[in-house]
């Protein structure tokens, strides 16, 4: 795998932050497959299992808090990375009705800390900032939402990381100003938005694809809060790509990609919750569920997708499985897991890059 993405990340020192969750495990696995040389920051796993603990692979994880200004400071002069991939974060939408102060605390002023971090380390050239979908400003449009359109959110965690881009714009601004790069600076940051994302490896609470494996898993039925909610549904690996594409183009000194961004699926990856837990049963028989109708039910937007043709022409980028294909790999994943103790993660990232390779995708090439 060493020579995708142009090759760029072979021998490279990357710090993850966030690497104990769903989306950060697979990133730090790939990135090691690539051969990069991968400092994890972040909290303990927040759920038992977790998807690193399960992987095993070779990588330097540190456990801290990104709030923590003085310890991650450390961390980066001791392992000066080259390049940043800041996940971060309190990812929960339900959990930041609960938790609001905390989930702000860490999704403003832990990325504002990781910057910090970034703008005394030398060695940083390149920083990729992952926020969310839900940091647009959600007016329920049956478009998608392009990179220049208004930050916002209703709930906590949808502000939070609004919040978030506009820390990320005022530091490309004020300290990673492209006009100046190579003059005042040396660092380029980027902001990645995505949607939903779904693969084996995510038991956070509150996730849809988490709880209808969780439930059949036990044989029971699982709760369905909001079946008519439409996702862009994805799997994990599209949007890595995609930032992994993004932290090429910042390593190779390309400035005009020191912007945002999104990653999504293509329209026909935007299905209501009902509809996804239908698709998937195709894949396990034993998938049962019962629609939970309760006024408690806290606001969650209903019609959310991005618009990626920013990504599709400039970065060559474009998913590679559909939804179905999605489904399948997730379902089976855990099936796997379930039935005999079988990790298939590196088999999905071979059949994901042979995939990508049979469409001849920019970023599976050498060059």
């Amino acid at each position: 795998m060493t020579h995708l993405f142009g090759g760029i990340y072979n021998g490279k020192t990357v710090l993850v932050t966030g690497h104990t969750g769903f989306k950060g495990s697979w990133l730090a696995f790939w990135l090691t497959q690539m051969g990069a040389k991968v400092i994890g920051y972040a909290l303990e796993a927040p759920t038992q299992p977790n998807h690193l603990s399960l992987l095993d692979f070779d990588m330097v994880s540190i456990i801290g808090d990104i709030r923590d200004q003085e310890k991650l400071d450390a961390v980066f002069k001791t392992y000066e990375p080259e390049i940043v991939f800041h996940l971060a974060a309190q990812p929960l939408v339900r959990l930041s009705y609960e938790e609001p102060v905390e989930t702000f605390d860490t999704n403003v002023m832990g990325t504002l800390k990781v910057f910090e971090a970034c703008r005394k380390t030398s060695s940083v050239k390149a920083v990729v900032n992952i926020t969310s979908d839900k940091a647009y400003e959600n007016q329920e449009w049956i478009w998608g939402y392009r990179e220049n359109d208004p930050m916002g959110g209703y709930d906590p965690y949808s502000a939070s990381k609004g919040c978030a881009e506009l820390v990320a714009n005022s530091y490309r601004n004020s300290y990673f100003n492209i006009a100046q790069y190579k003059q005042k600076h040396n660092v380029l940051l980027a902001s990645c938005r995505a949607g939903n994302v779904i693969g084996g490896g995510d038991w956070a609470e509150d996730r849809l694809m988490t709880d209808i494996m969780l439930a059949v898993s036990r044989g029971e039925k699982v709760q369905i809060r909001n079946p008519y909610a439409t996702r862009p549904w994805q799997h994990v690996l599209e949007p890595l790509s995609g930032y992994l594409a993004v932290g090429q183009k910042l390593l190779e000194e390309k400035k005009e990609f020191a912007e945002a961004w999104n990653f999504g699926p293509e329209n026909e990856g935007s299905i209501t919750v009902q509809k996804v837990v239908e698709s998937v049963k195709k894949y396990w028989d034993d998938i049962d569920y019962t629609i939970e109708k309760s006024e408690k039910n806290l606001h969650e937007a209903n019609l959310l997708k991005l618009d990626c043709s920013k990504a599709n022409i400039l970065l060559e980028w474009q998913s590679v499985w559909n939804s179905d294909t999605t489904f399948e790999k997730t379902v089976k994943w855990y099936k796997s897991f379930y039935g005999d103790g079988q990790i298939l993660t590196l088999e999905n990232l071979h059949s994901y890059i042979a995939d990508a390779s049979s469409k001849r995708l920019l970023w599976t090439t050498s060059k």
